[in-house]
């Protein structure tokens, strides 16, 4: 029996430039889809959606069970972690200041793994923000995100403009994550090969249209890579 945490029917939002087109699919407990397209294809709509920044034209969200668009309460948002591409906020701010203010948000906040996983990752609290490289903030912000043990992660673009040894060390790190504490993630990139190392699921989306899902090891079998599956995708519909 599938344990489902996430299931998204009909939605749908207008922009003047782009339109999300009735999105439907699913996540499983413990399972990781990579959202993948182009830059505007409506992957950071989706998420924000998923976290009511914005509301939908139409169509239904379920996260563990429940209707999160019918309720006006926003408490669901605890159990979910979010790390994006743009990680430049408090920028002056030491880490522990950042830190204090970001647990109050979190009832579940462990603060040992929090701890545990800052000394893996090489960090101090006393560091500034604005000190430093682009792969420690990348990593600081998950340590804030999975502190909390969220049901649900989301991520949008973590690993853009990433070495690879840091990619790599963050993959490993959400892997872990999902294998200890049950966790579901949705990671959205452009990065077609971190997407073949972590995920389970393949959703491809195109000018806000899902144009096919599959299983991730399914496709690496028939040695398609994904970026020319996903061009094979687009072609087939002009």
């Amino acid at each position: 029996m599938k344990n489902e945490i996430l299931e998204v029917t009909d939605l749908c939002k207008r922009y003047p430039d782009i339109y999300l087109d009735h999105i439907h699919f699913q996540l499983e407990e413990k399972k990781i889809i990579g959202l993948i397209g182009a830059n505007g294809a409506g992957k950071s709509t989706i998420l924000k959606l998923l976290l009511r920044i914005i509301d939908p034209d139409q169509g239904k969200i379920f996260f563990q069970g429940k209707d999160i668009l019918v309720h006006k309460r926003m408490d669901y948002k605890r159990k979910i972690g979010y790390v994006g591409e743009n990680i430049e906020f408090f920028s002056k701010c030491r880490l522990e200041k950042i830190k204090k203010f970001y647990q109050n948000f979190y009832p579940s906040w462990k603060e040992n793994d929090f701890n545990d996983m800052l000394n893996k990752m090489g960090l101090k609290l006393n560091y500034k923000m604005e000190d430093l490289s682009k792969g420690m903030k990348m990593k600081f912000n998950l340590c804030l995100a999975l502190s909390h043990h969220p049901a649900l992660l989301l991520l949008d673009e973590p690993t853009a403009g990433l070495d690879p040894l840091v990619r790599n060390e963050i993959l490993k790190i959400l892997r872990e994550q999902v294998e200890e504490y049950r966790t579901s993630v949705i990671f959205s990139s452009h990065i077609t090969e971190d997407m073949e190392k972590i995920s389970d699921e393949l959703l491809f989306i195109h000018q806000g249209k899902i144009i096919d899902y599959c299983n991730t090891k399914d496709l690496i079998s028939k040695n398609v890579p994904i970026d020319v599956y996903l061009e094979s995708l687009i072609n087939q519909m002009n």
